[in-house]
Protein backbone atom coordinates (compact mmCIF):
# COMPACT_ATOMS: atom_id res chain seq x y z
CA UNK A 1 0.00 0.00 0.00
CA UNK A 2 1.59 3.52 -0.89
CA UNK A 3 2.19 5.55 1.94
CA UNK A 4 -0.66 8.36 2.54
CA UNK A 5 0.29 11.75 1.51
CA UNK A 6 -1.36 13.40 4.57
CA UNK A 7 -3.18 12.33 7.63
CA UNK A 8 -5.02 13.90 10.57
CA UNK A 9 -2.70 14.51 13.37
CA UNK A 10 -3.17 15.52 16.91
CA UNK A 11 -0.69 18.04 18.06
CA UNK A 12 -0.35 18.79 22.16
CA UNK A 13 1.79 20.55 24.82
CA UNK A 14 4.06 17.48 25.61
CA UNK A 15 3.68 19.06 29.22
CA UNK A 16 -0.48 18.35 28.65
CA UNK A 17 -0.91 16.41 31.79
CA UNK A 18 -4.49 14.04 32.55
CA UNK A 19 -6.54 17.05 33.92
CA UNK A 20 -5.01 19.80 31.29
CA UNK A 21 -7.15 21.81 30.43
CA UNK A 22 -4.78 22.39 27.35
CA UNK A 23 -6.92 22.24 23.59
CA UNK A 24 -5.48 19.19 21.37
CA UNK A 25 -5.49 20.60 18.34
CA UNK A 26 -6.23 18.12 14.97
CA UNK A 27 -5.09 18.94 11.82
CA UNK A 28 -4.33 17.49 8.36
CA UNK A 29 -0.45 17.58 7.77
CA UNK A 30 1.77 16.51 4.84
CA UNK A 31 3.57 12.97 5.47
CA UNK A 32 6.62 14.77 4.04
CA UNK A 33 6.30 17.37 7.16
CA UNK A 34 5.97 14.57 9.61
CA UNK A 35 9.14 12.39 8.23
CA UNK A 36 10.98 15.34 8.42
CA UNK A 37 10.29 16.38 12.17
CA UNK A 38 11.64 12.67 12.32
CA UNK A 39 14.66 12.57 10.79
CA UNK A 40 16.07 15.16 12.74
CA UNK A 41 16.26 12.38 15.63
CA UNK A 42 16.51 9.44 13.92
CA UNK A 43 18.08 10.52 10.25
CA UNK A 44 18.17 8.14 7.26
CA UNK A 45 16.79 5.20 8.92
CA UNK A 46 14.13 3.62 6.65
CA UNK A 47 13.83 1.01 9.50
CA UNK A 48 13.19 3.25 12.28
CA UNK A 49 10.65 5.91 10.57
CA UNK A 50 8.84 2.56 9.73
CA UNK A 51 8.51 2.23 13.69
CA UNK A 52 7.73 5.91 14.58
CA UNK A 53 4.68 5.54 11.56
CA UNK A 54 3.36 2.48 13.35
CA UNK A 55 3.45 3.71 16.47
CA UNK A 56 1.74 6.70 16.04
CA UNK A 57 3.40 9.34 18.38
CA UNK A 58 6.50 11.56 18.11
CA UNK A 59 7.76 14.31 20.05
CA UNK A 60 9.52 17.50 18.69
CA UNK A 61 10.18 20.30 20.64
CA UNK A 62 7.58 20.92 22.99
CA UNK A 63 5.06 19.34 21.00
CA UNK A 64 3.37 15.91 20.66
CA UNK A 65 2.31 14.96 17.78
CA UNK A 66 -0.19 11.59 17.33
CA UNK A 67 -1.74 9.75 14.78
CA UNK A 68 -3.41 6.63 13.56
CA UNK A 69 -0.38 4.26 13.38
CA UNK A 70 0.24 2.50 10.21
CA UNK A 71 2.08 -0.12 8.93
CA UNK A 72 4.56 1.41 5.97
CA UNK A 73 6.47 -0.52 3.31
CA UNK A 74 10.44 0.07 4.06
CA UNK A 75 10.68 0.51 0.33
CA UNK A 76 8.15 3.21 -0.02
CA UNK A 77 10.01 4.71 3.43
CA UNK A 78 13.35 4.75 1.10
CA UNK A 79 12.28 6.55 -1.88
CA UNK A 80 10.29 8.85 0.21
CA UNK A 81 13.92 9.48 2.40
CA UNK A 82 15.69 9.82 -0.94
CA UNK A 83 13.64 12.70 -2.26
CA UNK A 84 15.21 14.69 1.33
CA UNK A 85 18.46 16.33 0.96
CA UNK A 86 22.08 14.35 2.10
CA UNK A 87 25.17 15.64 4.09
CA UNK A 88 27.39 16.97 1.07
CA UNK A 89 30.70 17.62 2.58
CA UNK A 90 31.70 18.92 -0.70
CA UNK A 91 29.54 22.04 -0.32
CA UNK A 92 31.42 25.17 -0.02
CA UNK A 93 30.54 27.73 3.19
CA UNK A 94 28.43 30.61 1.82
CA UNK A 95 28.78 33.23 4.62
CA UNK A 96 25.56 35.15 2.80
CA UNK A 97 23.27 32.26 3.00
CA UNK A 98 23.91 31.71 6.97
CA UNK A 99 21.21 31.78 8.74
CA UNK A 100 21.69 31.50 12.58
CA UNK A 101 24.75 30.29 14.34
CA UNK A 102 25.46 28.69 17.61
CA UNK A 103 28.32 29.42 20.01
CA UNK A 104 29.05 25.66 21.58
CA UNK A 105 30.42 25.26 25.00
CA UNK A 106 30.68 22.63 27.78
CA UNK A 107 27.87 24.51 29.40
CA UNK A 108 25.34 24.79 26.23
CA UNK A 109 24.52 26.33 23.49
CA UNK A 110 23.73 29.97 22.54
CA UNK A 111 21.90 30.09 19.60
CA UNK A 112 21.71 33.35 17.34
CA UNK A 113 19.61 34.34 14.15
CA UNK A 114 21.11 36.39 11.37
CA UNK A 115 18.09 39.01 12.19
CA UNK A 116 18.96 39.23 16.18
CA UNK A 117 23.03 38.89 15.23
CA UNK A 118 23.20 41.82 12.43
CA UNK A 119 20.31 44.21 14.11
CA UNK A 120 22.99 47.01 14.72
CA UNK A 121 23.06 49.59 17.44
CA UNK A 122 22.75 52.92 17.55
CA UNK A 123 25.72 54.99 15.54
CA UNK A 124 27.38 51.65 15.22
CA UNK A 125 28.77 50.70 11.55
CA UNK A 126 29.24 46.85 12.52
CA UNK A 127 26.92 44.23 14.07
CA UNK A 128 27.66 41.15 15.86
CA UNK A 129 27.09 39.37 12.77
CA UNK A 130 29.65 40.90 10.81
CA UNK A 131 31.82 39.63 13.71
CA UNK A 132 30.97 36.24 13.40
CA UNK A 133 31.36 36.03 9.56
CA UNK A 134 34.60 37.60 9.87
CA UNK A 135 35.81 34.57 12.20
CA UNK A 136 34.43 32.22 9.41
CA UNK A 137 36.64 34.28 6.78
CA UNK A 138 39.84 34.26 8.67
CA UNK A 139 39.74 30.31 8.99
CA UNK A 140 37.15 28.38 7.10
CA UNK A 141 34.57 26.39 9.42
CA UNK A 142 34.64 22.43 8.59
CA UNK A 143 31.39 20.63 6.98
CA UNK A 144 29.58 18.31 9.96
CA UNK A 145 26.30 17.61 8.55
CA UNK A 146 22.56 18.53 7.13
CA UNK A 147 20.37 19.47 9.86
CA UNK A 148 16.83 18.50 8.91
CA UNK A 149 15.72 20.87 12.16
CA UNK A 150 17.38 23.69 10.71
CA UNK A 151 16.74 22.87 7.20
CA UNK A 152 20.23 23.70 6.67
CA UNK A 153 24.10 22.30 6.47
CA UNK A 154 25.76 22.44 9.51
CA UNK A 155 29.65 24.18 9.64
CA UNK A 156 31.83 24.39 12.78
CA UNK A 157 34.63 26.58 13.64
CA UNK A 158 36.65 25.68 16.56
CA UNK A 159 37.89 28.71 18.23
CA UNK A 160 41.55 29.67 19.90
CA UNK A 161 41.47 31.38 23.18
CA UNK A 162 42.10 34.68 21.24
CA UNK A 163 39.15 34.41 19.20
CA UNK A 164 36.95 33.69 22.12
CA UNK A 165 38.42 36.92 23.66
CA UNK A 166 37.60 38.69 20.69
CA UNK A 167 34.13 37.69 20.16
CA UNK A 168 33.67 38.28 24.08
CA UNK A 169 34.77 41.67 23.49
CA UNK A 170 32.68 42.67 20.29
CA UNK A 171 29.35 41.45 22.32
CA UNK A 172 28.47 44.93 22.85
CA UNK A 173 27.60 45.00 19.61
CA UNK A 174 25.16 42.87 19.79
CA UNK A 175 21.07 45.17 20.03
CA UNK A 176 19.82 42.61 22.58
CA UNK A 177 21.45 43.14 26.66
CA UNK A 178 20.55 39.76 27.55
CA UNK A 179 22.06 38.07 24.65
CA UNK A 180 24.91 40.22 25.47
CA UNK A 181 25.59 39.12 29.01
CA UNK A 182 25.48 35.62 27.92
CA UNK A 183 28.16 36.02 24.82
CA UNK A 184 30.40 38.15 27.12
CA UNK A 185 30.04 35.53 29.98
CA UNK A 186 32.25 33.29 27.60
CA UNK A 187 31.99 29.54 27.38
CA UNK A 188 32.13 28.43 24.38
CA UNK A 189 34.90 27.03 22.50
CA UNK A 190 33.14 26.43 18.89
CA UNK A 191 30.49 28.47 16.06
CA UNK A 192 28.21 26.01 14.24
CA UNK A 193 27.08 28.10 11.08
CA UNK A 194 23.51 26.74 9.66
CA UNK A 195 23.89 27.86 5.67
CA UNK A 196 20.75 27.24 3.59
CA UNK A 197 20.62 25.77 0.11
CA UNK A 198 19.29 27.11 -2.73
Amino acid sequence: MALPQALPVKLSPEDAGYLSLTPVVVQQMALRDLVELMLGVTGKDPARIADLLLRGALVSGATRFRWQGFRADLADVMELLASFPDDDPRRPFIAGRCVRVALCGPHGRIEISRQAGARRRWLRKRSFWDALMEEAAQTAPEYREYSYKERADCYRLRLTQTAVERLRRQASLLAYSVLEERVKAGGFETIDYYVTRD
